[in-house]
């Protein structure tokens, strides 16, 4: 949904681009058409390639790595996971047009799901933690660490610094209550544990109100499971959150924490995002309020 410029460093990527890197380097799908795809995505550009086929590519240089760490692990999660996610089709590289490895998936039917709107809550509250349940009994012993394998008080100085930038937006001191109550929450204690690291509603597709398919795996990795939980506020309803706790298994400390990096996903998200990308800001508000009406 957003094709503007979301970082000072980001590079131009447009349509005839993608015709051209898929003519020079995957010629057998060279006459199908490219179309881009509406998304509130801010890693990377997405364009539909016929009917059937993806073209992911990088926005800028800090998203490259991720092209390679979802294409070497998808291959190992995707049969353990009960729901779609994409498959690698082809690996684009750089060239003289293009400077940095791209991506070719297959299709996956669905759409991202309306927060306010959902079509069966309690069905997707159960359905994605069955998703996270599936991921979390992964081996993990050779995984990486995901991008958000962290305790939350090293993102103390970083939320605190967005909920200055955000005084007089949002209720401060009821949200800084809130985020130090997650900073009391214990650690995770137990073994690292595979999570996708960015559950959130751009990267769920639902289809009549079913979880369809999972997607961005670029932050997939082990480490401290709460950060899945993010979903509980960014996407479902107060009334099925119980639901989704009891379904995942959540002690009181992992739902703390949970709430604790949905709340600083926000906070940090909120005036980073502000204007160039309205759908991830108006999430990011969305979680706020839901968090400060518990």
């Amino acid at each position: 949904m957003c094709a503007l410029k979301m970082h000072a460093d980001e590079v131009e990527i447009d349509a005839p681009l993608v015709r051209n890197l898929i003519a020079r380097q995957f010629p057998e799908w060279a006459r199908l058409p490219v179309e881009r795809l509406a998304s509130a995505g801010t890693e990377n550009a997405m364009f539909r390639l016929g009917g059937d086929l993806v073209v992911r590519l990088p926005r800028h240089p800090r998203a490259v790595g991720s092209i390679e760490h979802e294409q070497r692990w998808l291959s190992l999660l995707e049969p353990r996971l009960p729901v779609a996610v994409p498959e690698p089709l082809g690996r684009g590289g750089a060239d003289e047009e293009f400077p940095w490895p791209w991506s070719v998936y297959g299709w996956l039917d669905g759409r991202n799901p309306a927060v306010d709107a959902l079509e069966a809550p309690e069905t997707l509250a159960r359905e994605l933690a069955g998703f996270i349940r599936a991921l979390r009994r992964v081996d993990a012993g050779n995984g990486p660490a995901h991008a958000r394998a962290v305790p939350l008080s090293a993102r103390d100085t970083e939320t605190r610094t967005a909920l200055a930038q955000l005084t007089g937006a949002v209720d401060t001191q009821a949200v800084t209550a809130r985020w130090e109550e997650a900073l009391r929450a214990p650690e995770h204690s137990g073994p690292p544990v595979w999570a996708h690291a960015d559950l959130s509603p751009g990267n769920v597709l639902v289809s009549e109100g079913r979880l369809s398919a999972v997607i961005d795996f670029g932050c997939v990795g082990v480490g401290d499971p709460a950060v899945d939980l993010i979903v509980a506020w960014n996407l479902l309803p107060a009334g099925v959150r119980g639901i989704f706790r009891e379904a995942v298994g959540a002690d009181d400390s992992e739902w703390a924490r949970g709430r604790g990096w949905a709340l600083s996903i926000s906070l940090i998200q909120l005036p980073y995002y502000w204007e160039t990308n309205p759908v991830l800001a108006a999430n990011s508000r969305h979680v706020i309020r839901e968090i400060l009406a518990e």
